[in-house]
């Protein structure tokens, strides 16, 4: 259970996501690389993109106004939407800019914008209700009926039509629409929301949205590991009395495991999170009717089914209705000895627990720490303590447990600069402390938000702190956890260093070392890598898309077979990103086959292939590689692979490619042409 406070101010901004042909688009940071190319594509595409801003330049840019600053901009231009195309590091400064103009719908692209500065924006978006944010790190939304873009969705892989689409992962979402397309149907609104930790708008906005809109006649909602978004939409639509609409479904990272970021910065399991099997199971409940399914292609099919209609003559095919099923209902096999290794993640900074303890002994050095077991006879009580993020409210909460009270959050808003102490006053009356350590424990919780605050922690979490008889509070080390844990986590943001150069010093305590060397090099090259442990997982995988990349782990195992890694190469892979994935699964000496599977969206398909070409060809690759493509240059990608001359096969759908990678990974294929 989470006690939040209700955010009524924001919510009114809700309709502002109904774009169409009539919403005038501004751009900040217009006359960037990035903004030129993707603001003539949405002109192209007949978004009414009106000008933009770039700071100490005027005049005009592809013969649009342009302004230097955003009160001249708004003025003249007068928008209804802007998207913001600017560094990760700027990000937060430009939405604060939309939101103080009072621009009603806010885009923002940029990954790893630090997270901190997206709870900052969060606190002042519940302050007021004209404008509605989505993104950070997200691809945006598009109205295929009115031709109208505001962010980077390959637009020429959508069609008009009836089916709302919204989602976590930008690759996921691009397989669903083009599986929706090829059935005919079409799209009538896509919300890409992001996969980071905060989503200025969520899978339940934009379900809420999808519900209420008169042109969808379908849902298709796509989640992930990472907070509980998903429950709520299962409860939401549970509680719909409007008109039904089925509602499809698909959730990523079963083979994900607690405390991995997997790709997206907010796909990582964290305290208070469901799983996503319980997450698959809530909603699959028989009055939620979400149908969910292990593979976007069975969308279209499946919504056709749903919607009692036929292929249209204008559908391109896609896999037959049978194979539409609900995920909770058929066998999902895990792999035999997998784990994680280790826990230590580029994208999030672990710091040893020695570190933590010096930075709580810094700020307080009246709380023991104890390093060594503390005798039951002396512990009057015990519980832990957690601060992390609410995903759902965008805010920090405090999660506290005993053994006299369930795990239960307390959100706390942003600006705060200690615990409120009506927070603080209802904490202790949770755990139910005895009234010497009382005055302790608010000290703690204060302690513990300098720390979050000034050094821009993910989650700050003390397994174990006890109370003695007479009444001092230890904060338990090592080997005092009774599940056998470390007694001490903290974790902080990556991007905050990355993007802004902050937190410098917290980051020089990065351990190299205690790191699995693939991951390291993966990440200095832009490419997100987990290796997945277990003596007989024999498939390597190349992704470009972190939703995408769990759901192909996701398939493989679900079909038998058993992933050697995750590897997301980004949004956009490219022939170099391809070769250097290459080269790090071949130092797995497990791997027995690859399996890449590419959306072609921005990304070209043809590109890819030459790429898996180059790589066989200069690394000298002797493993067979099947290879999946969908999207832009598929046919030309797919030529290029059949024609190669290397050990490598070519496929449409992911089934049929996931099926010949296990045969082959298992010595039951063709080894070679």
């Amino acid at each position: 259970m989470v006690h939040r406070p209700q955010d009524e101010n924001y919510k009114k901004t809700l309709g502002n996501l109904k774009i169409n042909e009539t919403t005038r688009v501004m751009y900040q940071g217009f006359t960037g690389k990035h903004a030129t190319a993707n603001a003539h594509q949405s002109i192209d595409y007949g978004t009414n993109v009106v000008g933009g801003v770039s700071p100490n330049k005027s005049g005009a840019h592809l013969g649009l106004p342009l302004f230097p600053t955003m009160k001249e901009a708004v003025k003249y231009l007068k928008p209804n939407a802007t998207a913001v195309f600017v560094t990760a590091g700027r990000a937060a400064g430009a939405i604060k800019e939309a939101i103080e103009a009072e621009i009603p719908l806010v885009v923002a692209v940029a990954e790893h914008v630090p997270v901190h500065d997206i709870m900052e924006i969060h606190s002042i978006l519940k302050t007021q209700s004209k404008t509605r944010l989505v993104g950070a790190n997200c691809p945006g939304i598009i109205n295929p009926l009115t031709r109208t873009r505001i962010g980077f969705m390959p637009h020429p892989s959508f069609s008009p039509g009836c089916i709302g689409i919204v989602a976590k992962s930008g690759t996921l979402s691009y397989e669903a629409v083009s599986s929706i397309t090829r059935s005919g149907l079409g799209q009538s609104l896509v919300i890409g929301v992001g996969g980071d930790w905060i989503a200025g708008t969520t899978l339940i906005d934009g379900v809420q949205i999808l519900l209420e809109d008169e042109a969808t006649e379908g849902i298709i909602v796509i989640g992930e590991i990472g907070g509980n978004t998903e429950i709520g939409v299962a409860q939401m639509i549970k509680a719909w009395r409007g008109n039904q609409k089925p509602v499809m479904g698909l959730i990523g990272g079963l083979t994900a495991r607690e405390g991995r970021v997997m790709g997206h910065a907010g796909a990582v399991m964290g305290v208070g999170d469901v799983g996503p099997r319980e997450k698959i199971k809530a909603a699959c409940l028989e009055d939620a009717g979400v149908v969910v399914v292990t593979d976007s292609a069975h969308f279209g099919p499946g919504m056709l089914k749903l919607l009692g209609r036929k292929q249209s003559p204008q559908g391109m095919g896609g896999v037959g209705l049978g194979q539409v099923r609900a995920f909770h209902d058929l066998a999902f096999r895990a792999p035999r000895g997998q784990r994680l290794v280790p826990k230590q993640h580029s994208r999030a900074l672990h710091i040893q627990e020695h570190q933590a303890r010096t930075l709580l002994f810094e700020r307080s050095p009246t709380f023991p720490i104890s390093r060594s077991p503390i005798p039951p006879q002396e512990i009057e009580c015990a519980f832990s303590i957690t601060l992390t993020i609410d995903r759902t409210s965008g805010a920090p909460c405090f999660f506290v447990s005993s053994p006299t009270s369930d795990l239960t959050g307390f959100v706390l808003d942003y600006s705060h600069d200690t615990p409120p102490p009506d927070v603080t006053a209802t904490i202790i009356e949770h755990v139910q402390l005895p009234e010497g350590a009382k005055e302790k424990v608010s000290d703690l919780l204060a302690v513990l938000w300098r720390v979050f605050k000034e050094n821009e922690a993910y989650t700050l979490q003390l397994k174990n702190v006890v109370v003695d008889h007479e009444g001092r509070m230890i904060v338990a080390g090592s080997g005092e956890d009774i599940n056998g844990r470390r007694g001490m986590e903290f974790v902080f943001d990556d991007a905050a260093f990355r993007s802004s150069g902050r937190q410098k010093e917290l980051h020089a305590l990065r351990d190299f070392g205690s790191e699995v060397v693939e991951e390291t090099e993966a990440g200095r090259a832009g490419i997100s890598y987990v290796k997945l442990a277990g003596d007989d997982a024999n498939i390597g995988t190349i992704v470009n898309g972190a939703g995408l990349g769990m759901n192909t782990c996701d398939a493989i195992v679900y079909y038998g077979g058993r992933p050697a890694n995750f590897l997301d190469t980004g949004g956009k892979a490219t022939k170099d990103t391809v070769k250097e994935s290459f080269r790090l699964l071949l130092q797995d000496r497990r791997v027995e086959a690859v399996l890449v599977n590419i959306f072609g969206g921005l990304t070209l398909c043809d590109m890819i292939a030459e790429g898996i070409i180059i790589a066989f060809e200069e690394l000298n690759v002797k493993i067979p590689v099947v290879v999946r493509l969908r999207g832009t240059n598929q046919e030309l990608g797919e030529k290029l692979i059949r024609e190669s001359g290397f050990p490598l096969y070519a496929f449409d759908d992911l089934e049929s490619a996931v099926g010949k990678v296990i045969d082959l990974a298992n010595g039951e294929g063709e080894a070679k042409k």
